[in-house]
């Protein structure tokens, strides 16, 4: 079984002192890595056991000065006193920071995706409107403000998947974390020529008949887990589309396992992250590691909300052997936020995953090209997009497969306004090539030619 997350360590704290001691060591790590020592070294991409090892040694921190404010030289007698008391009552409860690090670092060897990643700054763009959120996510007034607006182009609903919704609740299946632009600096954004020439309608399902995965809605219940959905299904459509084999690939062993690095499990994650996953990690396939079977029910489940499931590393089926059941990317990248490049790598290597901003009205939807009509801002989602088209109004749209179940939408899927770039849809759009390793020990030689 792999070992606990900081986050889980504080809930299985013994005692008050011991949760205490965790909060320390989690605000330590944030200061160690906001520091120029590690900001240099990840920009550099040279974040290594041995040079964080050496920032922690010399490491010592300063706290920031905020604008307007006085520097610590000139802070009152007062204050001081009180920095002094804090350091005090620091060095007893838990040493100092830098001790408090080397705790962290020596805790990341037994579970290194802890230290993996540093979570990236909230934006604003993606934020949630404050509001009353034990109502319903399901209003009446929605449903008729879109259907008797003359411009909407869709049908609202009162779709039977959030009949129990409250607005608390819809927001917490809204996984995606936004990524800031200058951590997507060293990820390389595809782009195809305009020579390219492109049909007018796509739909993957259709080009790849044989890739039965394309067409599968699946249901990430009561997680916010989209984030690894998205990625999952993508990347096993490519298996199948570039490589002929029709798998299933474990969302959970992204969920559970991908730790820190990718955010924080069913409270949400970082599509890009996830690729990167698949690059340094590997994905078993759903049958070693299946969704959240260790909580005993299947999705939508029987929870309120999902707790994030443990890592064990290990298949629940007798004589597979989780490393060799890996599935992995040669690469993750992004896609230039352009319809002519979406839909170029769509039409050449699949499916791709998308995050977009979701307000109220989305949860109503239920056929025809969706444009943001009315209702607050809930978060982040990400889905899968497998092709495009125009409607019979003549709106450009692209064509995406949700993970709500059949229950929801248009039996799982949805149209969205193409080209202007509707509630970010064309901005955060990631993929990667499967690779050929393990491969031959799973598949033998049936597959089609390996990536590697």
């Amino acid at each position: 079984m792999g070992a606990d997350s900081p986050r889980e360590m504080i809930h299985r704290a013994d005692s008050p002192r011991e949760m205490i001691l965790w909060l320390k060591l989690l605000t330590a790590i944030s200061f160690l890595l906001s520091s120029p020592s590690i900001v240099g070294l990840r920009q550099q991409q040279e974040l290594n056991p041995s040079n964080l090892l050496l920032a922690i040694l010399k490491y010592k921190h300063k706290a920031p000065t905020p604008r307007g404010r006085r520097s610590s030289k000139q802070a009152t007698s007062c204050r001081e006193s009180r920095q002094l008391k804090r350091i005090d009552k620091n060095k007893k409860m838990g040493g100092t920071l830098q001790q408090q690090l080397l705790l962290f670092f020596f805790l990341s060897a037994v579970a290194p995706q802890v230290v993996r990643a540093v979570k990236p700054i909230p934006n604003s763009n993606l934020g949630v409107e404050e509001g009353d959120n034990s109502i319903g996510i399901i209003q009446k007034d929605i449903i008729q403000t879109v259907n008797k607006h003359p411009d909407a182009g869709w049908t609202a609903a009162h779709n039977p998947y959030f009949a129990n919704y409250t607005i608390a609740q819809f927001k917490h299946i809204l996984g995606v974390k936004p990524t800031p632009r200058d951590a997507l600096t060293d990820v390389p954004a595809k782009t195809y020529s305009r020579s390219l020439k492109l049909p007018k309608e796509f739909d993957a399902r259709s080009k790849w008949s044989h890739c039965s995965t394309i067409g599968n809605i699946l249901d990430q219940g009561h997680c916010g887990s989209c984030w690894a959905f998205g990625a999952v299904e993508c990347l096993q459509d490519r298996f199948c589309i570039h490589m002929n084999v029709n798998i299933s690939l474990s969302v959970n062993d992204l969920l559970a396992c991908c730790g820190f690095m990718c955010g924080d499990g069913c409270d949400g994650g970082y599509p890009i992250m996830a690729w990167r996953y698949f690059v340094q990690n590997g994905v078993v396939t759903d049958e070693c590691d299946p969704y959240f079977d260790q909580v005993g029910c299947n999705h939508p489940g029987c929870e309120p909300a999902y707790p994030t499931p443990v890592c064990e590393k290990k298949c629940k089926v007798r004589n597979q052997v989780w490393e060799e059941k890996k599935h992995f990317s040669v690469n993750a990248y992004r896609i230039k936020s352009d319809p002519h490049d979406i839909m170029s790598e769509v039409y050449i290597n699949g499916p791709v995953e998308v995050a977009f901003t979701v307000y109220e009205d989305f949860a109503h939807y239920k056929s025809g090209v969706y444009k943001h009509i009315t209702g607050g801002m809930m978060g982040g989602h990400a889905v899968k997009l497998i092709g495009w088209g125009t409607s019979d109004a003549g709106e450009d749209y692209w064509l995406l497969a949700n993970q709500w179940n059949r229950g929801w939408g248009d039996d799982g899927y949805f149209k969205i306004i193409r080209g202007r770039n509707e509630c970010g849809i064309e901005e955060d759009v990631v993929a990667g090539m499967p690779s050929g390793k393990n491969m031959v020990g799973n598949y033998g030689g049936s597959f089609g030619t390996a990536v590697i």
